[in-house]
C-alpha cells in the first residue's frame, strides 16, 4: 500500500471530486483515478461509489478515511517536529474559517505570515460550516461566538461584538429605536445561523431582556446582511468586524439602545491530545498580534 495512494484518497474526500483532487495535488485526473483503484485493490474493498454525477464514500470508505486522515495528520506532525529542530517552519497547514471573517481579516493577516515562512503550504477553507477538525484533517479552525462544549482546545484571539446598524436613509425614513421594546416596530436583518427564532438577548441593568424585530430578511452570510442594511432594508444585527469600514465611510451608523448585545470573541481551536506543531503556534501568535485587542476594527463602536 503506497502512501501517495492514501494521500490521494484523503484529497478526493476533502476536495469532493477526482477533478478537484487532481488540481490540489497537481497531477492529472487519470493519475488520481489510478491511485484510488490501486488503493482499493490493496485494501480489498470499494472505498467510493462512483457515478456520472458525484462520488460518495462507502461505509468501509468512511471508516478508512477517518483512520487515514488521522494517520496523515500524525505523520505531518512528525515531519513538523523534525523541521522544528532546524527552526524552519514548513509543510502543509490546513485551516478552516468563516467566510466573511476570512475574506475581510484572516486573509490579509495570513499573507505576510506566508511570505515570512515560504516553506508552509497553506490550505485555507473559507466556509460557514462547522467542520470536523479531526475527521476532516484540519490543523486549526477559526470560531466566532460562544463555543460549544467539545474536545477541542481553544485560544482566544480577539474580542468582537454584534452591533445594530442602519443606513442614514433608513434612519431618516423610519427613525431609530432607543429601547429594546422599540425593535418590534422596525424591520430587521438577521443572521439565520445564530437567530433562527428571531429572538435577541440584551444586557440591561445587570440582567437580560429579550427583543425581536419585524423581520425583513434572514440570511446566512454577513456580507449580504451588510449590503442589505446599506440598501436601507432594515436594521442589521451583525458582527462589528463586518461593518467597521461601512461605518467609517458613513454608509451605516450604529443604532444605540438602552441595552447592549453581549460581547463575544474570535477563537483559534485545535484538536485535543495532539502535539501542536510550531507552525500552528506561530500562526496563532501572528494572528493575535495582527488583529490587536481591542482590534483595529473597533473604531467608534464602543
Amino acid at each position: 500500500m503506497k502512501l501517495e495512494g492514501i494521500r490521494t484518497f484523503v484529497a478526493i474526500v476533502e476536495a469532493g471530486s477526482i477533478t478537484a483532487a487532481a488540481r490540489r495535488l497537481g497531477v492529472a485526473k487519470s493519475v488520481v483515478s489510478h491511485r484510488l483503484s490501486e488503493l482499493e485493490d490493496a485494501v480489498g474493498a470499494r472505498l467510493m461509489q462512483r457515478s456520472s454525477r458525484r462520488l460518495s464514500l462507502t461505509e468501509q470508505g468512511q471508516t478508512f478515511h477517518r483512520f487515514c486522515a488521522r494517520m496523515l495528520g500524525e505523520l505531518d506532525e512528525a515531519v513538523s517536529l523534525l523541521a522544528e529542530e532546524g527552526h524552519e517552519l514548513r509543510g502543509p497547514l490546513r485551516v478552516a474559517a468563516p467566510m466573511s471573517f476570512g475574506l475581510l481579516h484572516l486573509g490579509p493577516a495570513l499573507f505576510p505570515f506566508l511570505r515570512e515562512h515560504p516553506g508552509i503550504r497553506l490550505d485555507l477553507d473559507l466556509n460557514d460550516r462547522m467542520v470536523d477538525l479531526v475527521g476532516e484533517g484540519y490543523d486549526m479552525a477559526i470560531r466566532i461566538g460562544q463555543l460549544p462544549d467539545s474536545t477541542l482546545v481553544a485560544r482566544r484571539l480577539v474580542s468582537t461584538r454584534n452591533v445594530l446598524v442602519a443606513s442614514p436613509e433608513y434612519a431618516r425614513a423610519h427613525g431609530l429605536p432607543a429601547h429594546v421594546e422599540d425593535l418590534s416596530r422596525h424591520r430587521g436583518i438577521l443572521y439565520s445561523n445564530v437567530h433562527p427564532n428571531d429572538q435577541l438577548r440584551f444586557r440591561r441593568d445587570g440582567g437580560w431582556v429579550t427583543g425581536h424585530f419585524n423581520v425583513a430578511m434572514r440570511v446566512n452570510n454577513g456580507d449580504a446582511m451588510r449590503d442589505a442594511a446599506i440598501a436601507g432594508l432594515g436594521i442589521a444585527v451583525i458582527p462589528d468586524f463586518i461593518v467597521w469600514q461601512a461605518l467609517e465611510d458613513g454608509h451605516l451608523q450604529v443604532v444605540r439602545l438602552d441595552a447592549e448585545l453581549p460581547e463575544s470573541a474570535v477563537y483559534a481551536v485545535f484538536p485535543q491530545n495532539r502535539h501542536l506543531p510550531a507552525k500552528v503556534r506561530a500562526l496563532v501568535d501572528h494572528l493575535a498580534a495582527s488583529f490587536g485587542d481591542p482590534p483595529y476594527w473597533k473604531g467608534d463602536m464602543k
